[in-house]
């Protein structure tokens, strides 16, 4: 059995996650028991929520455990098996966690997952095919509910989430407006991914700022927000809201330091007899299925382009997920392990 580069969570962040917050360790991949797979990961998925895991402190999901190897999405090769129903060479997706190997019970539900890499990219299935895209497909479709004809206005636009809520706003004939950071971004939002307008919150400094450049982009206010951020987004997004509007509370990646993120307009909540949900994606399986395949069909069809930053090496987790959280990586952040 292979050895095994591992990065644990070697203690608890101090406001700001830094790189000394974890420990590169080599381990010993134990030997296959019946029922269990060898997992080689050719992708390694960093994603924000796993920010407010760091923390001790009470949330939707269990504080990871210190000392123990980093949770976070995988995909990549069984390479040896003890099971009938996965083979080497089955290509495959779970939530190895930050190393290089993994030993998978396979018996588990919800453990590991097959995937197609004939019409979609192996990498896809940690992004755009995976947990983000789900997670923009739920907020949308069970949440704000879209009617074609109305503005939908998605912030962190042109990341792994943001940029597959605008692919599914547009095949639902929806007016789709993203808010990014840096000109770059909302180019790649409007040219590439099909969005009507996109803002760059970086020209503005205040809540009214951003709102008066949302007010020229959405002429018919907003009647779908997707909030990924928080602060200054959300507080701009409520000038704007129209009667009746729909948010689905995804991340709010302006609080994930510790910091209060205090709402400017709550009033604006009942003003407009908003609807207002958060939601935790893995609540819902039941509808991973029927948005694995919506979400597939798009990037098959050229409809959903997603981009990638890629991160070379595990030793490279740390900086790329830090980087992360600063908004430095360009659609899903990735680490490339083979």
């Amino acid at each position: 059995m292979p050895l095994n580069k591992q990065f644990l969570l070697d203690n608890r962040p101090q406001g700001e996650a830094t790189a000394g917050n974890f420990k590169l360790v080599v381990a010993q991949t134990p030997p296959l028991q019946d029922g269990q797979v060898l997992v080689r990961h050719h992708y390694l998925s960093l994603d924000p929520y796993m920010r407010g895991r760091m923390n001790d402190a009470k949330s939707y999901a269990a504080p990871q455990p210190l000392g123990q190897v980093m949770q976070g999405g995988t995909a990549g090769e069984v390479v040896e098996s003890r099971s009938p129903r996965y083979q080497p060479g089955d290509m495959v997706v779970g939530m190895g966690g930050w190393q290089e190997y993994s030993v998978v019970s396979v018996e588990q539900p919800g453990t590991l997952r097959k995937v197609d890499t004939s019409s979609v990219p192996l990498s896809h299935y940690l992004g755009a095919v995976g947990m983000p895209g789900v997670t923009a497909w739920y907020g949308l479709v069970r949440i704000i509910e879209p009617k074609a004809g109305e503005t939908m206005v998605v912030s962190a636009a042109a990341g792994a989430v943001g940029s597959a809520f605008g692919a599914l706003a547009k095949a639902r004939g929806c007016r789709a407006v993203g808010i990014a950071g840096g000109a770059e971004k909302c180019r790649y939002a409007v040219q590439e991914l099909g969005f009507d307008a996109c803002i760059d919150y970086k020209e503005h400094t205040d809540a009214p700022s951003l709102s008066r450049a949302l007010k020229a982009a959405c002429p018919d206010g907003i009647d779908g927000y997707f909030e990924n951020v928080g602060g200054m987004a959300l507080d701009a997004v409520m000038l704007r809201l129209n009667a009746f509007a729909r948010i689905a509370l995804c991340g709010m990646i302006a609080g994930y330091d510790g910091k209060p993120v205090p709402m400017t307009y709550p009033q604006l909540l009942l003003t407009n007899r908003v609807k207002l949900q958060g939601f935790i994606v893995s609540e819902h399986m039941e509808d991973w299925p029927q948005a694995l395949a919506e979400l597939g069909a798009l990037v098959a069809c050229g409809k959903l382009r997603p981009r990638e930053s890629i991160a070379q090496g595990i030793e490279s987790a740390p900086q790329a997920f830090l980087g992360l959280l600063k908004g430095r990586n360009f659609g899903k952040q990735l680490v490339k392990l083979t």
